[in-house]
């Protein structure tokens, strides 16, 4: 069956093909015979129960400089004219973002909005991997300096992050002696209005960190993602860089542990970022990454493999 797809997502214009899912996704969607839309998330309107966004229908290649071709943008009814929504425009997560979604939960019954926009609200990345505190390292959320320094004191070198950041963005680490963790702190505390998070500095993070995505709390594959040179940070976005990988015994019991309950909420692409083969540091929800490296170390079709669940979920929904 064909489906009306649309994508919220940043601008086509300025994304990297090589690399970035919400195109595999589009590419995928397409191959299928599913026609695809694309709008930005700031064109959302609601009026008169209706949900509302100017799109443009699009057709995608994989050809460096020629990637898609769009027809006339028009403002469509996203509750009557579309099957399946996909939620992919980067964070930060914020207002704004919590706002949209919200607006995507009143179409509840009428189209598929994945994941489910309910759920990323309640779910954001750093607040959400809380439930499964058993299998983080220590943390500490906090705006105090002082709860800081008796953290540092317990741990030695820390890592402290915005608590909604994204991409590898901010985070910075700070020796055991504790310098400048007060004016960095402050400027924290002027930046953002949440608390932030601390944690200690996991040595083994020079070893990479694990990004394992999981479609409908299946696991469907892993990368390893190492530092780039005068690095700490393993994020593609910030310089690092994939290689193929196996799960631990440890990394399986984590997806194990968590697989129903994201199954349960509507978390259909996620992808969780471990260190060390043991630590447990987020669990995204919002626009996970990295299905193309994954498919290309391991000859798989994560997309594929979305798009399955998603057609599922699409017929379910139909009989309900």
């Amino acid at each position: 069956m064909s489906l009306r797809v649309a994508v919220q997502m940043d601008p086509l214009e300025s994304i990297n093909i090589a690399g970035d899912s919400s195109f595999a996704l589009m590419l995928a969607a397409q191959d299928r015979g599913h026609s695809v839309w694309h709008y930005d998330v700031k064109t959302l309107s609601w009026q008169d129960g209706k949900v509302c966004a100017w799109a443009r229908p699009v057709t995608v290649q994989r050809v460096e400089g020629n990637h898609f071709d769009a027809g006339a943008l028009a403002k469509i009814d996203l509750g009557k004219d579309i099957d399946v929504i996909l939620m992919r425009q980067d964070p930060p997560f914020h207002l704004g973002y919590i706002s949209s979604a919200l607006l995507l939960d009143r179409l509840k019954g009428k189209t598929l909005v994945s994941n489910d926009p309910r759920e990323v609200v309640n779910a954001p990345e750093k607040m959400y991997v809380l439930d499964y505190a058993h299998f983080m390292p220590p943390t500490l959320i906090t705006r105090v300096l002082d709860d800081v320094r008796d953290f540092q004191a317990e741990h030695g070198a820390v890592v402290v992050k915005p608590l909604h950041g994204n991409g590898g963005k901010a985070i910075f680490r700070i020796d055991a002696d504790g310098t400048n963790i007060s004016a960095l702190f402050e400027v924290f505390n002027q930046t953002w209005p949440e608390a932030h998070m601390v944690q200690p500095f996991l040595p083994s993070v020079s070893e990479g960190d694990k990004r394992i995505v999981l479609i409908d709390g299946e696991i469907a594959g892993a990368i390893n993602r190492r530092p780039g040179a005068g690095e700490f940070r393993s994020n593609l976005a910030q310089g690092g860089s994939a290689e193929a990988t196996q799960l631990t015994e440890r990394e399986q019991e984590i997806c194990d542990a968590m697989g129903p309950d994201l199954k349960r909420r509507g978390l259909t692409f996620v992808g969780i970022d471990v260190i060390g083969g043991e630590w447990l540091t987020e669990i995204n929800v919002t626009s996970p990454t990295g299905i193309v490296a994954i498919d290309k170390f391991n000859g798989t079709d994560t997309a594929g493999m979305i798009w399955d669940a998603l057609e599922r979920r699409h017929a379910e929904m139909g009989k309900d």
